[in-house]
């Protein structure tokens, strides 16, 4: 482990490398923090956010997302936050922007340890500047807490096989059940815990006793998690954790006769992930890092590489549905792997040239001047930035992405101050009326009688006679996306509407905003 005497030695005798890092982490929030609700809210972001705030609300609650088969430790973190922030969707992203500060924590640390303080500091830098991490980071999605948790499984994988303490072991088993209370693909670290023992040296005396203590240590360490994660079972529904799985990926027998299906396909789906999100310099320092490890048979470098890809490779093997979120988990360890080979390159630089301070400059450029470009735009026009084709889709393009959601509750409370108001949604979970909600949530609760707003989901674009009636004595408002509208309801009178992205074939999507007209006496 790493003593604070170590630490303070650190501080002395290498300052430039302590510059280096606190310079990182300030290069980590400016990449964050400006802009972050810039970018509309997306579909499930919308159900997070309004889960949590129907907890908060609601204590006979604070189990919502398991009914949806989701397990809630996102929501339940982000709880407490709603009395910091006033917007909503703030609220969320700042938990993921402090989920990437603590995958930016362990890359550092876990190259600092286990290889040297270069290759800690130039995975920093990738993690901080990496568009697949800045973008996700950026988004109050389960995702980069997942990821934190399982990069510090990892390392706490890596130092209970080193160091055999009862503590790491307790820790680890802290980190496994945060990542399995976050989101239930945190089942694939378990897979991966045991290959940790490659790192460690078997000498023929005591070989038995060590093997048994390590085991020992698994079985605490997993009890633990599993302890947490079975915390679950005091709320409703738990049986649906499992059951809501098998809607996103194929058994096995579906696959019997195309074994490569959707394996081939999902293959290039990450292959695009890799090109645009990552880039093709920071896909070559990756190569580099793997390549290191096989061929110096480093166990470490080979234990991270499996850790990342076992979750990647099942993945691409069973996964329905497949989008850059799903691998967040892997891209870390990676970028660890590319740290290393990035230092090792700024070794053989300085020998050649006998300078320290060319070759990191060097790399330095080379490694930021796609990222720095790419953030930037994630920064100022997400819209602009070119992530994949899919997720470009759901993110900025069809009805899973959320524009004008602010602007209508506002129009809506300042209606209120003239009588109730009754809001219809041509859906009823998801980005409407979730993301209408969230930012009614505060006037609901306190507004006065008489200026009532009400939230009604339905399951299309009918306006049901019963609400058409009340359109008489109440204001009555439909929201809907535009390709939803075929044909328009009729009786209906367009108030605001809120494009969304062109899509590539230059078609355009929608949230239009209705005022329900009365019912018409013939």
């Amino acid at each position: 482990m790493i003593s604070g005497e170590s630490m303070l030695n650190l501080l002395k005798t290498r300052k430039v490398e302590c510059l280096s890092l606190i310079l990182l982490i300030g290069l980590y929030f400016v990449l964050r923090l400006p802009h972050l609700t810039l970018q509309p809210i997306f579909a499930d972001e919308a159900i997070y956010i309004r889960w949590a705030q129907v907890m908060v609300a609601e204590p006979t609650l604070r189990f919502l997302p398991v009914t949806d088969g989701k397990t809630p430790l996102f929501m339940w973190i982000m709880m407490p936050s709603f009395k910091f922030f006033v917007d909503p969707l703030l609220t969320g992203r700042i938990l993921s922007v402090f989920a990437g500060a603590a995958t930016l924590a362990g890359v550092f640390f876990l190259g600092w340890k286990f290889f040297n303080l270069r290759s800690g500091l130039w995975a920093a830098l990738l993690v901080a500047v990496t568009p697949f991490i800045v973008f996700f980071d950026r988004l109050a999605l389960v995702d980069s807490m997942l990821a934190a948790f399982s990069l510090w499984a990892l390392i706490l994988g890596l130092l209970v096989v080193k160091y055999l303490r009862v503590d790491l072991a307790m820790c680890l088993g802290y980190a496994l059940g945060g990542a399995l209370l976050t989101k239930t693909p945190a089942m694939f670290n378990f897979i991966a815990l045991p290959f940790t023992i490659l790192t460690t040296n078997f000498s023929r005396v005591g070989r038995e006793k060590r093997f048994l203590k390590i085991l020992l240590l698994w079985i605490l360490a997993v009890g633990i998690a599993l302890v947490m994660y079975n915390f679950l079972r005091l709320g409703p529904s738990f049986e649906k954790l499992n059951a809501r799985n098998q809607d996103y990926v194929f058994s096995p027998l579906e696959l019997v006769g195309r074994p490569l299906d959707p394996f081939i396909p999902h293959f290039h789906d990450v292959t695009e992930f890799f090109s645009k999100l990552v880039g093709i310099v920071g896909s070559l320092f990756v190569i580099l890092g793997v390549i290191l490890a096989i061929v110096k048979r480093n166990r470490v470098g080979l234990v991270i590489l499996i850790w990342s890809l076992i979750p990647l490779l099942i993945e691409m093997a069973f996964l329905k549905t497949f989008t850059a979120r799903y691998i967040l988990s892997s891209i870390a360890p990676l970028l660890i792997l590319a740290g290393w080979g990035i230092s090792e390159i700024e070794k053989l630089m300085t020998a050649r040239i006998k300078n320290k301070v060319l070759p990191a400059l060097a790399l330095f450029i080379v490694i930021v001047f796609y990222p720095l470009s790419f953030d930037y735009l994630l920064i100022t026009a997400p819209a602009q930035a070119a992530v994949p084709v899919n997720d470009h889709k759901g993110y900025f393009e069809e009805w899973t992405a959320g524009y004008g959601f602010p602007e209508i509750a506002q129009f809506l409370i300042g209606k209120a101050q003239n009588g109730p108001v009754i809001v219809l949604t041509e859906g009823f979970f998801g980005t409407l009326p979730d993301g209408l909600e969230i930012y009614l949530e505060k006037y609901i609760h306190q507004a006065p009688k008489g200026h009532e707003i009400v939230v009604k989901g339905t399951g299309g674009i009918k306006i049901p006679e019963d609400i058409r009636k009340t359109a008489l004595t109440s204001q009555v408002y439909f929201v809907a996306n535009r390709s939803r509208l075929d044909p328009l309801p009729p009786g209906v009178e367009l108030i605001k509407e809120f494009p969304k992205n062109k899509t590539y074939i230059n078609s355009q999507e929608a949230i239009f905003l209705f005022k329900v007209l009365p019912e018409v006496k013939k």
